[in-house]
């Protein structure tokens, strides 16, 4: 577990950073640890925070200090073999562990006994204070999250804070714990916070294909049998007027007969750097012999794992707003709280969508199953296909049983996409591999209206309405009114 509080500390600073030591008396947990702090100029910090320009200003990433590696003075009744000191456990590296989808991976890969370190430079947080936003449910912090899982299972997850893009800090992440495998949640995963204004489609951009860039070389030099598993999206393909297949199409023209990547239509600065992602991870995989399998997920919902409901600290968040929150969760909000569903135009706009149960599920089944050395695998990550009004009916008859009087409204829709279209993607590779799927049924529905309902008091109504403009995008910086 990552422990960065101590009574004193030594601090271990990079050729590029300042030496400096902090005094004792500021902090107050009984143990005392060592932690290298390098100090990255890494452009997250241009994003991050505005300064004046006289003022340097410099992001510090720690290396974790895991509970193994503090005091040895502490003892306990625990027994001498641990869950932890299981022989031969795979590792696994969670890039983004502290998101979404991350945390949900983190705790499930935890529980099913892998050795899982969390890496994460917490600059979704930031994205919540910067753009006035906050998860329906109230998260903890990363570390009282790890901390508590500790508690509840024995079972450790290292922490490594700090920036992939900053590949000094990859490289010492990577070189301490030594992944198996990697599973790559860690990019800006907003079309719309894409789409908001110059520098941040600059941002993601960067950020996106800069980290993978670097994920890639932190294989080939540190781990090269190290199994990449990265999260792509459907969204990559678009919404063609034939079959989507898995990664791959066979054609025929003029009499000729080859198997290329399938055709991408990526419609935003977001899905454009999930095509970039893909095109560099199969070109990698082709000259390092890199190991690789991309999950082309679509949309997820829901907020609870067995893992994450086993104690508020482990809460995941919901977001519901019209920058993160996805079309179902921003509907079962919308009932609850008695806004009219907002529906984009048309609403026919059909899409993948599975239950975050399933996305941990597939992670595993992939960690478990590895690409061989050079194959670039694609698995589209997706269970069920409805249409924007598909959902809007299943979630007004779902508030009507629990007597919410839900109303629909179609709003202008501020992408720029195709409302009614042919969609049919397949999805057979990851059923092949043991998927179990959590289908959407009247049930999770009504599960995810309580958890709605129960959280309506933090609805900040604001937050509901799209403010994002594909056609309006523009280079001046975009300040959010609160």
């Amino acid at each position: 577990m990552a422990h960065l509080l101590t009574v004193s500390c030594s601090l271990n600073v990079s050729s590029r950073s300042r030496s400096y030591s902090k005094p004792s008396n500021q902090c107050s947990i009984p143990s005392s640890a060592s932690i290298s702090l390098p100090i990255s100029n890494s452009p997250l910090k241009k994003l991050a925070t505005k300064t004046n320009r006289s003022q340097k200003c410099r992001t510090i990433y720690a290396t974790a200090v895991s509970m193994g590696q503090e005091s040895g003075s502490q003892t306990g009744s625990m027994s001498d073999k641990t869950p932890n000191e299981a022989p031969n456990r795979k590792k696994v590296m969670v890039i983004g562990g502290d998101g979404y989808c991350g945390w949900a991976t983190s705790l499930h890969l935890s529980n099913k006994n892998y050795e899982v370190a969390v890496v994460d430079n917490l600059v979704r947080r930031h994205f919540d204070h910067q753009l006035g936003l906050d998860s329906l449910t109230p998260i903890s912090s990363i570390h009282n999250r790890i901390r508590r899982w500790k508690s509840l299972t024995e079972k450790e997850i290292q922490l490594y804070v700090g920036d992939i893009c900053d590949f000094e800090f990859l490289s010492e992440a990577f070189t301490s714990f030594q992944p198996d495998a990697v599973v790559h949640f860690g990019e800006q995963r907003s079309a719309p916070y894409s789409m908001i204004d110059r520098s941040r489609a600059v941002y993601t951009q960067h950020n996106n294909v800069i980290g993978t860039l670097n994920v890639l070389f932190a294989i080939k030099e540190f781990k090269e049998d190290c199994h990449l598993v990265k999260l792509g999206t459907m969204g990559e393909y678009g919404t063609p007027n034939i079959d989507i297949e898995e990664g791959y199409l066979t054609i025929t023209h003029n009499g000729r007969t080859d198997t290329l990547p399938y055709p991408k239509q990526a419609s935003s600065f977001y899905h454009l750097s999930k095509v970039h992602d893909s095109h560099n991870i199969a070109f990698t995989c082709k000259a390092w012999g890199i190991r690789a399998t991309d999950l082309n997920q679509g949309v997820v919902y829901g907020v609870r794992t067995d893992e994450t409901a086993m104690h508020e600290e482990l809460y995941n968040r919901f977001d519901y707003d019209g920058v993160f929150g996805t079309a179902l969760n921003r509907f079962c909000v919308q009932a609850a709280v008695g806004h009219p569903l907002t529906v984009y135009g048309k609403g026919g706009q059909t899409r993948g969508y599975l239950d975050i149960r399933d996305t941990v599920q597939c992670v595993e089944l992939a960690i478990a199953n590895p690409a061989q050395r050079g194959e670039f695998r694609v698995f589209n990550q997706f269970t069920e296909q409805f249409s924007v009004n598909e959902l809007a009916s299943l979630v007004t008859k779902a508030g009507q049983n629990l007597g919410l009087e839900v109303q629909t409204i179609s709003v202008p829709n501020p992408r720029v996409e195709a409302e009614e279209h042919y969609y049919n993607a397949k999805h057979t590779k990851l059923v092949e591999l043991g998927l179990n799927p959590h289908l959407l049924s009247d049930s999770l529905l009504d599960s995810l209206l309580n958890v709605a309902v129960q959280y309506k008091d933090r609805v900040d109504l604001k937050q509901i309405m799209p403010s994002v403009s594909w056609r309006k995008i523009g280079a001046k910086p975009k300040t959010i009114a609160a």
